[in-house]
């Protein structure tokens, strides 16, 4: 029976490149993506910039350019990406575009009708330099447990003590190093520990999809239980905190000026927001594709770290919002190298685009990750050894290997006509049970053992290949009689057929490989679908290589240090290194600590800001430093820096300056790099040596 299903990835937020782990994601659901096609469903596969929130807004004002040019710089980042790892989504969005807003917006509003949305004043730190009230990401103080000092708002990573911000001792902006103020704010809350929510999640939660699979995996069932109070009855669920106070970016709550909606509020809505926008260029019924009571199953493929937002909020928010619900969540781990967590200054980072520029083959990728993956909410290790093996091993020595061999002698000997001796329809029916086989286990994510499936029916193939040893018949084929031509044919066209099934088995993880194979070496005129395997092929082209194997020399260029790289590759605009000096010269300049106490526009000039610094002297010093084009006056007030303190004083036309503070820059300082004042770690002083 024919499905239709609307299928996501978590979107990434658009302040940096993909990582590796988005990759794995995509590819993840890429590949069931083309396995439920393959099998003759309908499938809406679309992906989406998630766009909004403090920290693109606070990173695109470091670079002195508006939110929206930095999403739209990542945003232009993520074709060469996602088509160089061959995962083809129908279409890719952005949760900062109208239908968003307006779909955001709606939903709130029906929200608000059921009675589930409530304001209560809360306290919270603010900055009085920065002018705006801050997460717990952006407050730093001494932890209240252990007395570790620059610990976050929410926990300690020294002690792993959890608090609140305001237990903080002697907390601090991590913005601007200004000490925060207790303010108070109303804000939105959506109800999720109203009764209804409850019932709602506890059925939901455990429930079926129409395909009769459980919505939610054994382990994510087990983690919904604990917050659902299983044990006790007593559900441990908090209201949400819906709303955020200007300055945002993001999406404005209507009816409520200077509120906006927190980003984790309007990123899943972005999932329909980019489906939206591909009906609208599909010219297909948005309504009717996503109506509650209609047969389109809704399955979004997501990292461990956001089960909860995916398995309470987002249900909740949808069902009394009056729309449809998730029909299954698939959950994956992170991804580790030789066992550690990623980390590039310890070599064991994976940069997806570093991969491609070294010409390795996106193919061996998605092959090593379906390998490796399965059903369960698991941490997917690479390993740069097996990896090498695997490749290597499987689809270069048992899968790629039987077309080169069996290929030949059919051009050679038989103008690349096949022909089967005895019983072919066993054959088929055999070739077709495995691909079967295959397909159940992708369709279930057991992508581990669908490819171990595959490998088996190689090595069943190559296996028989070998024990009927055509080459020994070949020798001397021309003058040999009938029969033993006919073993040969029969013998090279049951591994060929072999290898068209495979082909047709790996095409959700080899997509490329396979459309070559069905288009280049059988004369298909389209690519794989699953009964294709047991459809046995009649004639075969000259084989043409398929695929190289992977050097270890390549792993070890894909892991250089990143100081290896930075320096075969200086950014641009850089400048060449001065001249070595000795440490005596060195000792000379007095680099000290300076707190900025007043900043001020200089009258008459288009470059300077006069600076009032304390350097821990007893006195205050003016310094006129040219990053006018980089700073306003307010943003640098009560912020530390690093000055020359034995500069001999310069007499400008504006008055003495005392000093000279450092900023980095390009030497040519109109680049998009743009001026950076330099900012010590919080917990200096005044006055303080720089050595």
């Amino acid at each position: 029976m024919s499905r239709t299903l609307f299928v996501t990835t978590a979107l990434p937020y658009a302040n940096g490149s993909f990582h590796i782990g988005h990759i794995m994601e995509y590819i993840q659901a890429d590949i069931w993506v083309r396995s439920m096609r393959m099998a003759g469903h309908t499938v809406h596969f679309v992906g989406a910039d998630d766009a909004h929130g403090a920290p693109i807004m606070l990173r695109a004002e470091k670079e002195g350019i508006t939110p929206r040019e930095l999403v739209a710089r990542y945003a232009a980042e993520r074709p060469q990406y996602l088509d160089g790892f061959h995962i083809r989504f129908d279409h890719w969005h952005s949760t900062d575009s109208p239908e968003n807003v307006a779909l955001s917006q709606d939903i709130y509003r029906a929200l608000k009708a059921e009675g589930l949305i409530e304001t209560r004043p809360i306290e919270q730190f603010y900055d009085p330099v920065k002018g705006m009230f801050l997460a717990d990401r952006y407050i730093k103080g001494e932890c209240p447990k252990c007395h570790a000092k620059d610990q976050y708002g929410d926990s300690c990573e020294v002690c792993g003590a959890v608090y609140s911000p305001t237990e903080l001792i002697k907390p601090y902006s991590a913005l601007t190093g200004a000490e925060p103020v207790l303010k108070t704010s109303e804000h939105f809350f959506f109800k999720l520990s109203d009764p209804r929510c409850v019932a709602f999640l506890q059925d939901w939660t455990t429930g079926a999809n129409a395909a009769g699979n459980k919505r939610l995996q054994a382990e994510v069932l087990a983690k919904t239980r604990e917050w659902l109070g299983a044990q006790d009855g007593q559900a441990k669920l908090g209201d949400w905190d819906i709303s955020r106070d200007a300055p945002y970016f993001g999406i404005e709550i209507p009816d409520a000026p200077g509120k906006y909606f927190y980003v984790w509020l309007d990123a899943p809505v972005g999932y329909l927001a980019s489906l939206k926008a591909y009906c609208q260029k599909a010219g297909l019924d948005f309504d009717a594709l996503l109506d509650p009571a209609g047969p389109t199953e809704q399955v979004h493929f997501i990292g461990k770290d956001i089960i909860y937002f995916h398995a309470l909020f987002w249900p909740a928010m949808l069902k009394f919002a009056g729309r449809k619900t998730p029909d299954q969540l698939n959950v994956h781990g992170f991804i580790t190298v030789s066992g550690e967590k990623m980390s590039k200054s310890r070599g064991t980072g994976i940069s997806p685009l570093r991969y491609l520029e070294l010409g390795m083959n996106a193919e061996w990728l998605r092959y090593y990750i379906a390998a490796k993956l399965n059903a369960r909410v698991e941490d997917l290790d690479f390993n740069p050894d097996d990896f090498v093996a695997r490749v290597n091993s499987d689809l270069v020595g048992k899968y790629v290997n039987i077309a080169s061999r069996a290929a030949n002698f059919i051009a050679r000997h038989f103008e690349g006509k096949l022909a089967y001796a005895g019983d072919a329809a066993a054959l088929g029916q055999e070739l077709a049970q495995a691909a079967e086989a295959m397909r159940r286990d992708l369709q279930a994510r057991e992508y581990g053992r669908a490819i171990r499936e595959a490998m088996g029916l190689a090595d069943r193939v190559n296996q028989a290949f070998d024990a009927a040893q055509p080459w020994v018949l070949a020798k001397g084929i021309a003058n040999a009689g009938q029969a033993q031509k006919d073993q040969l044919q029969d013998i090279c066209s049951r591994a060929l057929a072999g290898f068209k099934a495979l082909s047709v088995m790996l095409a959700p993880v080899l997509p490329q490989l396979a459309e070559r194979v069905a288009r280049e070496l059988f004369g298909m005129d389209r690519g794989f679908v699953w009964r294709d395997a047991g459809e046995l092929p009649t004639q075969v082209a000259p084989f043409k290589h398929l695929m190289q194997r992977v050097e270890p020399a390549m792993l070890d260029a894909l892991f250089e240090p990143p100081a290896q790289e930075q320096a075969s590759a200086p950014a641009p605009g850089g400048e060449p290194i001065a001249p070595v000096i000795g440490i005596d010269d060195f000792a000379r300049v007095d680099l000290r600590i300076a707190r900025i106490v007043d900043c001020q526009h200089v009258e008459g000039s288009t470059k300077l800001l006069r600076l009032t610094l304390d350097v821990g002297e007893g006195r205050h010093r003016n310094v006129f430093s040219g990053i006018k084009s980089a700073y306003q006056p307010q943003d640098l007030v009560g912020k530390l820096t690093v000055m020359v303190a034995n500069l001999a004083p310069r007499k400008m036309k504006f008055g003495v300056s005392e000093g000279m503070v450092l900023a980095a820059s390009h030497a040519d300082e109109k680049t998009d790099a743009g001026i950076y004042v330099l900012e010590p770690f919080p917990g200096a002083q005044p006055g303080m040596r720089v050595r």
